[in-house]
């Protein structure tokens, strides 16, 4: 019997919204940090690259992977410290995704006002390297896929949404830009776009169910207390 409570009472880490295990918990804090870290670094020598060579479609792809770092510094920074910390850190994770999402539809508007030329250098090393970190990081966090914290959740869906936009700009992206016609690579632009709001409505709506499960919970518990 004691074993048994000894158990039950480490099953989960204190400070999270939803349960995880401690080993999990670990696991992904460092995983967590590694990739924001990882990003960092690598979108830091993009853009000292691109300033040195004045390279502006280089300088901007750089730049975009602010969003990669603002999100997961966002998770290593409040996993594990407070429930209510977590849940604002889901919100503001989807924020972020939504932002991208009103992003890529402003930088579609401008390819169409603007068409820009064909870099084909340029576009393959970022579609490239875009390809490469997306799917390392979608390795990475395989194994929390199943986790239910808002902050897990979260990550995992930028990941999956990094995986899809990455590999469909890469192959259609670059056949379009060798083909006369644009409309495709604007097409995809848009499912992009459509992937982010939908990953922050999913986001949202995980973070809003666990707060009314939290409020019926307490209301049970005061419930039994009063009798």
């Amino acid at each position: 019997m004691a074993s048994l409570e000894r158990s039950a009472e480490i099953q989960s880490e204190q400070g999270h919204a939803a349960p995880v295990d401690p080993k999990v918990g670990r696991a992904y804090r460092l995983t967590i940090w590694g990739i924001a870290l990882g990003i960092l670094i690598f979108a830091g020598n993009v853009v000292l690259w691109a300033i040195a060579v004045s390279n502006n479609q280089l300088f901007k792809d750089g730049v975009d992977w602010v969003y990669d770092v603002a999100l997961y510094g966002i998770a290593a920074l409040v996993f594990g410290r407070d429930e209510r910390a977590e849940k604002l850190a889901a919100l503001g994770i989807g924020a972020v995704m939504a932002v991208a999402g009103f992003h890529t539809l402003y930088d579609l508007w401008d390819k169409i006002l603007r068409p820009r030329p064909i870099e084909l250098f340029t576009l393959g090393f970022s579609a490239a390297s875009a390809i490469l970190i997306a799917y390392l990081i979608i390795g990475v966090l395989w194994r929390f896929r199943a986790e239910t914290n808002p902050v897990i959740k979260a990550t995992w869906l930028s990941s999956r949404n990094d995986a899809i936009s990455t590999t469909g700009f890469a192959l259609l992206g670059l056949a379009a830009r060798l083909l006369p016609v644009r409309w495709p690579e604007y097409l995809f632009d848009v499912f992009v776009a459509f992937l982010c709001f939908q990953a922050s409505w999913a986001i949202w709506r995980a973070t809003r169910a666990d707060a009314k499960s939290d409020v019926r919970n307490k209301a049970e518990t005061g419930a039994q207390a009063g009798l």
